[in-house]
């Protein structure tokens, strides 16, 4: 480890940048993988206006998997799971 790297420390890794969201029956999906060392943990942001207030839910899984284009097609996929199990529900 550099000298000035034990003053300064060390540069914090960057999330990967997110995919283009997407909608699904009525929800807004973004993904957003967490980078967690060499692998992405599954993550999105699911949101919806519900009675003229926008409602959000942070969906983040245990999985991880290795490159940041799985994480972000899987990110979708899980996120569009949930939607069609619990609709609405999501935010209750």
């Amino acid at each position: 480890m550099p000298l000035w790297s034990r003053f300064f420390g060390r540069k914090q890794a960057k999330e990967p940048a997110s995919a283009p969201s997407e909608e699904h029956k009525g929800f807004h999906i973004t993904p957003k993988p967490i980078r967690e060392g060499s692998h992405y943990r599954i993550a999105a942001r699911i949101e919806k206006e519900v009675a003229g207030v926008r409602r959000i839910y942070d969906l983040v899984r245990a999985d991880t998997v290795a490159t940041p284009e799985e994480a972000r097609a899987l990110s979708l996929a899980k996120a569009r799971q949930v939607i069609d199990e619990q609709g609405e529900r999501l935010f209750d």
